[in-house]
């Protein structure tokens, strides 16, 4: 039998399971962040599908002003125990250096699509239903606000059209064209 037949399953069931919780845990951090509204719907159900592990972290990691180094510590340790699992399946053996750093750029990699899709996800509600206010705006908003402040301030206003989405778009698309390939080719030299 072949062992590509069982191990392809095992390999989706890994990937999809540790990205979805590492997304949970990667959105917690970012709204906490954010300072997102902590009663939002979505935000109590991340909060609440997150905390176990992060309570345990937290006795041993403390946070650094507002950035909660728990859920990042969670976050890489999940990063690299699934791709150490889906390496390990596929018959391909990692030093841990090559495994950090081959973790971190998937985590840099998550990071960057939130911001574009918070990004792009905000435009596309704002000229759908402009003006309405539900949990998971309010949700984009926090995210991408921050990222969109700061564009604000090098973009000037174009008669009431607003041209921070795309900038900061853009600029995202050039971040992981620029960090990302840097570190895959570094991960792979010392792997």
């Amino acid at each position: 039998m072949d062992t590509s037949y069982m191990s392809n399953p095992a390999i989706f069931l890994i990937d999809t399971l540790f990205s979805l919780y590492i997304l949970a845990v990667m959105l917690r951090f970012l709204l906490q962040w954010s300072n997102a509204d902590f009663y939002n719907p979505i935000s109590q159900f991340l909060v609440k599908a997150t905390h176990p592990p992060i309570k345990l972290l937290r006795r041993f990691i403390p946070s650094v002003g507002k950035i909660d180094t728990s859920s990042l510590v969670l976050v890489m340790i999940l990063q690299m125990t699934a791709d150490f699992s889906i390496l390990l399946l596929k018959g391909v053996s990692i030093g841990f250096a090559a495994l950090l750093i081959l973790s971190f750029t998937q985590v840099i990699s998550l990071l960057l699509n939130i911001f574009i899709f918070a990004i792009f996800a905000r435009a596309l509600l704002s000229w759908l239903n402009p003006g309405a206010f539900d949990a998971a705006s309010s949700l984009l908003y926090s995210l991408s606000e921050p990222l969109l402040r700061l564009c604000r301030s090098f973009i000037p206003n174009f008669g009431g059209v607003d041209l921070t989405p795309l900038a900061a778009l853009i600029l995202l698309q050039l971040a992981k064209m620029v960090l990302l390939p840097p570190l895959h080719q570094l991960a792979g030299l010392i792997g």
